[in-house]
Formats: C-alpha cells, structure tokens, sequence
C-alpha cells in the first residue's frame, strides 16, 4: 500500500495546472504552508500559491529526489526546474510535511535558499546579491 508521503510526492512530480483540482486530496482545508516567500493558512491560499506559480514561470516541475516518513511525518528533497522570460532556472530544496488523521497534509514547510537559489541568479540582481552575500562570509 502507497503511504500518504507517497502519494503526495507521485502528485508533485506530476504536477500541472489542471491537477490542482485535486489539492484537496492531499491538503486539509486549514493546512499550514510556509516557504520564504509565504507565510498562510487553509487550502484556497495555497492553491493560489500553485496557481501563481503556473502564471508566473513557464514549465515548472518538482523533481523528487529523496525522501523519509515516519509516522505522521515525512521529508523530500526537490529540484525545482522552470523557464522564466526564456531563461532555465533551478532551485533546490526540502519539505518537511505533517500529516493528519486523515492522511492529509496539516503542514508543509519549505526550507531552501532564496538567496543562492534564486535571487544571485536572475540578472538585475544577480550581482549585487552575490556581492553582498560575499560581505556575510566568514574570512
């Protein structure tokens, strides 16, 4: 029988704007989701996360790379690939998700660099990012 974790991930690694129509299967409706960017509460507002996701990038996919659940928790590391203005991107990073009674996520928190995995590498400001991370470094 496929866990909870799994099928969660098998729906990432799929997903695509029309299946978000099914997030309901997988996230309770007060659901908690934080990433560096968001902070929110309830399934409406994390599917709005999705969707502006889809509006904003172009070919965006999460590719499960490891992951670990033990009782009512789980853990996976992600690459996530997209196209933004004709431009390849990734970014890595992990999730740690809770699950409910039910199998459905409670919580989904998002760990990765923003910084280094984004900013440092879009082209306004990609420079002054790299820069000023380098003053933080320790010598």
């Amino acid at each position: 029988m496929m866990s909870h974790l799994d099928r969660l991930l098998q729906w990432y690694g799929a997903l695509e704007r029309s299946s978000l129509e099914r997030i309901g299967e997988f996230y309770a409706p007060e659901a908690i989701f934080k990433d560096p960017f968001n902070d929110i509460k309830g399934l409406r507002s994390i599917r709005r996360i999705f969707e502006h996701m889809f509006e904003t990038t172009d070919d965006p996919r999460f590719v499960i790379l490891e992951q670990m659940g033990q009782g009512d928790q789980g853990f996976a590391t992600w690459r996530f690939e997209f196209r933004l203005k004709g431009r390849f991107y990734t970014v890595l990073g992990a999730t740690h998700f809770r699950f409910d009674e039910a199998g459905l996520v409670s919580e989904h928190r998002d760990y990765w660099d923003a910084a280094e995995e984004l900013w440092q590498k879009l082209p306004l400001i990609g420079g002054p990012v790299k820069w000023l991370r380098g003053k933080f470094r320790a010598a």
